[in-house]
């Protein structure tokens, strides 16, 4: 099973169990909870706290704060028009039409771009539909429905099971849970892992695999301020991009959308936000909280700060190569940016904090015979966590990829793999490789992506470098990868030898299934083939020494809250979809109030107190739309919703459910908000719809892209 726990370990990079024997939370009676020195966690929530799963809203607290209660179909609506797009999005219009980030879709662009053609750094925009450029591999999902599932879940293990089995048997009710559902549905199924493994719920989404580009602003614009301004605020981004989702060759019919607000938000306004918020770790037990301080986040961060050197290297060689390497900048810089501040809050206060919060509840435990036992999980994990550090590099470099910074790698072992699994039951298979998730799988593998041998040579030499230094030159994983040569003669063997950049290739490997596989010569393959009976050897050990027994504990703690406090508390985030809400509220900074709005007019001044050096360049159309553009209009704007990595896109929403904004980021005192929230200075970013019309109306001319979000006779009247 990848857990939350597994997806930090493997996939956390960039910036996302039973309980045998024990006495459910629903097994508890009122009169066997109550207990006069409890102070449910509840009630110390933050009037703008959580991130909420759909069909279990603060309703309640909503009204009492907010004098507010979601209707069925206001929350439906939003729902339904919430686009999971590797990050998060909206649909816009009936036509398909979804707005998200700049940062989210500049991957994307970036797949159709090419020498001469830049649309990350230039923009792009389809004046009619047919100019519409299809985005391989990408593709939107749509969360249709949810169902508790964790009695089916849980039937299929039993208290008697080794962690092992445990494993075996989870995944293979799981898979049977996604696969059945998928054939009753024809909905893309999954089931989530919520609070640690305390609850799994079923959801079904629908899928558009052919996504097209509409806009995208230039990325002076999007991201003006570059990495200095990341993380910061005041900001002066337009880091928005328009996409379409389609279906049978025709721009999809989407019931359900955001229509753009009439009227912006005001000072004081409640929003709302509905994402796909990445990973939190609110509720992990401070033993974990250590793990990470000591040992996980030093070795990520480690390991993109040696990426980040590799490709600012290969950057310098020119112009050309600066644009293959964009991307990945972005991304190591971004993620730098979040994982750093993160680090440095559990080297400070948080620790003491977590530590106080976690005694308290486990006194409050102890006091009741009923829920005493739950106590003891704490100081399981801690042994647990001790254990892991004898696991983790082996586990995160072979298993978790981290030696092989490169896309190439990924296709071998997804080939290398399929076969194999697919010569499986259902049941037996790596719950990655299940039938449910073939699809989705298979789309990405065939999809055309640019590949570019010599960055990948750069970024491979890197991260082969950091495992031969990690596990020591006479480790036999290292030498079973490097053999007798050099990272970096390795990596030019590899990326030089491979062929797998050609999906052509890549899809000729797919249809010629295990045999192709066993008899390729390509050294890509060849690599995944020879490492894959140990890699999926220490995968076992891991799941079985660490990630099980740590499910299993995190769950009885989780019970123990859910027995305290009921549905009053949120799980951490997962990846899936919830809503957030916040108050448009600025801050004190550095003895100075902090507004919370800038205006398009400020971007210029803030160029020009910059010198315009770089990153602090307008692009040239707006300095040509300078005059005409309304300086006194909303462009970014913040608000104490709570959100997190993976909330990139997310609509921010007024009482009404019309669209007022789009996150785009935290500034730096919300970074840390992953341990736990706050709303002194803490704040989300968005982008104001206001500066979207109004700049896509004075500096891009992108009328027939407003007629369809606003209306021809809204625009008409507004010119």
């Amino acid at each position: 099973m990848i857990t939350r726990r597994t997806a930090w370990a493997v996939f956390g990079l960039i910036a996302i169990a039973l309980g045998g024997g024990c006495q459910r939370h629903d097994e508890l009676t009122p009169a066997q909870l109550r207990h006069p020195l409890v102070v449910p966690e509840a009630q110390t929530l933050k009037p703008t706290e959580g991130m909420w799963l759909y069909g279990n809203l603060p309703s309640e607290r909503l009204r009492q704060e907010f004098n507010f209660e979601p209707t069925k179909p206001w929350e439906t609506n939003l729902r339904l028009a919430s686009v999971r797009i590797g990050a998060s999005g909206e649909f816009v219009s009936p036509d398909g039409l979804i707005l998200t980030n700049h940062h989210v879709a500049a991957g994307p662009l970036q797949t159709i771009s090419g020498p001469g053609k830049d649309y990350v750094s230039n923009g792009f925009y389809a004046k009619t539909r047919d100019e519409e450029i299809k985005l391989p591999g990408l593709e939107v999902s749509v969360l249709v429905s949810m169902k508790d599932v964790t009695r089916q879940v849980n039937a299929a293990t039993h208290s008697d099971m080794t962690p092992e089995q445990v494993v075996k048997a989870r995944n293979a009710a799981i898979a049977k849970i996604e696969r059945e559902s998928e054939k009753e549905t024809g909905l893309q199924s999954s089931v989530v892992t919520l609070f640690g493994g305390a609850r799994y719920d079923l959801y079904r989404y629908k899928r558009y695999t052919d996504v097209r580009a509409v806009f995208a602003p230039e990325f002076a614009a999007a991201f003006f301020g570059g990495d200095p301004d990341n993380f910061e605020y005041p900001r002066y981004d337009l880091d928005i991009s328009f996409l379409r989702a389609y279906e049978n060759g025709k721009p999809a019919r989407t019931e359900h959308y955001l229509p753009f607000a009439h009227q912006g938000v005001r000072d004081g306004d409640v929003v709302f936000v509905s994402g796909h918020p990445g990973t939190t770790d609110r509720l992990l037990p401070v033993a974990s909280l250590l793990a990470m301080r000591d040992l996980t986040l030093p070795a990520v961060i480690q390991w993109l700060e040696s990426q980040e050197k590799a490709i600012r290297a290969y950057e310098q060689q020119g112009p050309e190569q600066r644009r293959q390497a964009q991307r990945d900048i972005f991304g190591i810089e971004n993620s730098l940016k979040a994982l750093r501040p993160r680090q440095a809050a559990l080297q400070g206060n948080l620790i003491d904090r977590k530590r106080r919060e976690e005694a308290a509840l486990r006194n409050d435990l102890e006091m009741r015979v009923s829920l005493a036992h739950y106590s003891k999980a704490w100081d399981r994990i801690g042994a647990i966590e001790r254990r892991n550090r004898h696991i983790y590099y082996p586990f995160t470099f072979l298993e978790g990829g981290r030696a092989f910074a490169t896309p190439l790698f990924g296709y071998a072992r997804t080939l290398v793999r399929l076969p194999a699994e697919d010569a499986k039951p259902d049941s037996q298979r790596l719950p990655e490789f299940n039938e449910a998730k073939r699809q989705p799988l298979v789309h990405r593998l065939v999809a055309e992506r640019p590949i570019y041998n010599d960055l990948e040579i750069a970024k491979l030499t890197a991260s082969l470098t950091m495992f031969r230094d990690k596990l020591g030159a006479n480790s036999p994983l290292v030498k079973s990868v490097l053999g007798d040569k050099s990272p970096e003669d390795r990596a030019r063997e590899l990326v030089s030898g491979t062929k797998l950049a050609d999906p052509a290739f890549r899809k000729q490997l797919l249809e010629g299934g295990a045999k192709a596989i066993a008899e390729s010569d390509d050294p890509m393959i060849q690599l995944a083939r020879h490492i894959d009976p140990e890699s999926r050897r220490i995968r076992r050990e891991y799941e079985t020494r660490v990630e099980e027994p740590l499910t299993h504990e995190q769950t009885q703690i989780n019970r123990a809250r859910f027995a305290l406090f009921g549905n009053s508390i949120y799980p951490d985030a997962t990846g899936t979809l919830r809503l957030a809400f916040g108050i448009v509220k600025g801050y004190e900074q550095d003895g100075s109030f902090i507004p919370p709005w800038t205006m398009l007019g400020g971007a210029f001044q803030y160029e020009k107190a910059h010198n315009s050096q770089y990153p602090y360049q307008l692009p040239e159309s707006w300095h040509k739309a300078q005059d005409r553009i309304d300086p006194n209009t909303p462009l970014n704007f913040v608000s104490t919703a709570d959100i997190t990595g993976g909330n990139s896109g997310s609509p921010v929403v007024n009482r009404e459910g019309e669209l007022v904004g789009v996150i785009f980021d935290s500034n730096r005192q919300g970074v840390a908000n992953n341990f736990e929230y706050t709303d002194i200075q803490a704040r989300a970013v968005s982008v104001d719809v206001r500066a979207i019309v109004e700049t896509l109306r004075k500096v891009y001319g992108a009328d027939n892209l407003l007629n369809e979000l606003l209306g021809e006779q809204v625009i008409m009247a507004q010119q």
